[in-house]
C-alpha cells in the first residue's frame, strides 16, 4: 500500500531479489526452472510446478481431444473434396471451412452452452466433472462442447489444406504413373496420394500446436474448464508473474517437443527427407 514501511518494503524485495538487476534476476530464475523450480505463487503461496502439474492433465485431456477430432473430420473432408471436386460435398466444406475460420470462439462456445445446455439440457455447461461422479461418461459428456468448440477452426484449416495438397498430387506425373501400371485407384490414392499430401499438413499441424494452445485459454475460461489456460486467465487478473512465467515456458516446451514429433513424422512420410 501507499503508508508501507520503507525499511519493509525493502527487505521483501531483498528477500525475494527484486533489488537485483534485471538480467540477474532473469538468470537466477532460469537457473532454478532448469532444476525444476519455478518459485512460488504470489496468491496462493503453493509451488508453481505444483500448481501446473494439478493442472496440466485437464489441458492435455482436451487439446488431444479437440486435435484428434479435427484431425478425423478435416482430413476425409479434405480428401474427399479433392477427390470429388465441385461437387454437393466440395461446397459444404468449402462453406463449414470459411464460417469455421470467420466464427469468433467465444461467441461459437456460448451459442454451444445456450442451445445444449440451458435449451435442450443434453450437456453440462461447464467443468470437467460433475461433483459426487466421477464416472467416464460423465467426464465424456463435459469434454464434448469444449472440444467442439477448440477444434472448429482447425477442422476449417486444415480440411483446406489437405484438399489444396490432394488436388496437387493426384496431377502428378508419379499418380499418373501408376496408374498407367495399372494399380487400383484406392491403392493410388492411399498410398501413393495420401502420403505424399500430407507432408505440408503435417507441418501445418504442428505449427497449429501453438494456436491450439492458446485457444485453450479461452476455451477453458468459457468453460470453466480447470486447465492451464483458465489458470493463466487467473494469473494475469491477480498479477501473479511466478506462475505467469511458469505457464508460459510450459507452453514453450509443448510446442518446442510438438514440433519434434512433426520432424520424426516427416522421415517416415517421405524417405527422401533425411537427418544425417
Amino acid at each position: 500500500g501507499r503508508f508501507v514501511n520503507p525499511e519493509i518494503l525493502a527487505a521483501y524485495r531483498a528477500r525475494l531479489g527484486l533489488d537485483q538487476p534485471i538480467v540477474v534476476q532473469y538468470f537466477r530464475w532460469l537457473g532454478a526452472a532448469v532444476t525444476g523450480d519455478l518459485g512460488y505463487s504470489y496468491t496462493s503461496a503453493q509451488p508453481v510446478l505444483t500448481m501446473i502439474l494439478e493442472r496440466l492433465p485437464a489441458t492435455i485431456e482436451l487439446m488431444l481431444s479437440a486435435y484428434l477430432l479435427a484431425a478425423v473430420i478435416a482430413l476425409p473432408l479434405g480428401v474427399y473434396s479433392a477427390i470429388h471436386k465441385y461437387s454437393v460435398l466440395d461446397y459444404f466444406g468449402t462453406g463449414l471451412s470459411f464460417l469455421g475460420i470467420a466464427m469468433p470462439v467465444f461467441w461459437f462456445g456460448l451459442i454451444l452452452q445456450l442451445v445444449f445446455a440451458v435449451q435442450l439440457g443434453w450437456l453440462p455447461s461447464s467443468g470437467r466433472e460433475t461433483v459426487g461422479d466421477t464416472g467416464f461418461v460423465d467426464q465424456l459428456k463435459h469434454l464434448i462442447l469444449p472440444a467442439i468448440v477448440l477444434s472448429l477452426l482447425y477442422i476449417a484449416g486444415w480440411s483446406r489444406y489437405m484438399r489444396t495438397s490432394f488436388l496437387g498430387v493426384i496431377n502428378s506425373d508419379y499418380v499418373r504413373t501408376a496408374r498407367a501400371k495399372g494399380l487400383r485407384e484406392r491403392r493410388v490414392m492411399l498410398v501413393h496420394g495420401l502420403k505424399n499430401a500430407a507432408i505440408p499438413v503435417v507441418s501445418i499441424m504442428a505449427l497449429d500446436i501453438a494456436g491450439l494452445f492458446s485457444g485453450a485459454v479461452i476455451t477453458e475460461t468459457i468453460f470453466s474448464w480447470p486447465g492451464i489456460g483458465r489458470l493463466f486467465i487467473q494469473s494475469m487478473y491477480s498479477r501473479d508473474y511466478p506462475l505467469l512465467m511458469g505457464i508460459i515456458m510450459m507452453g514453450s516446451i509443448m510446442v518446442v517437443l510438438f514440433n519434434l514429433v512433426a520432424d520424426i513424422l516427416y522421415g517416415w512420410l517421405d524417405p527422401r527427407i533425411s537427418y544425417d
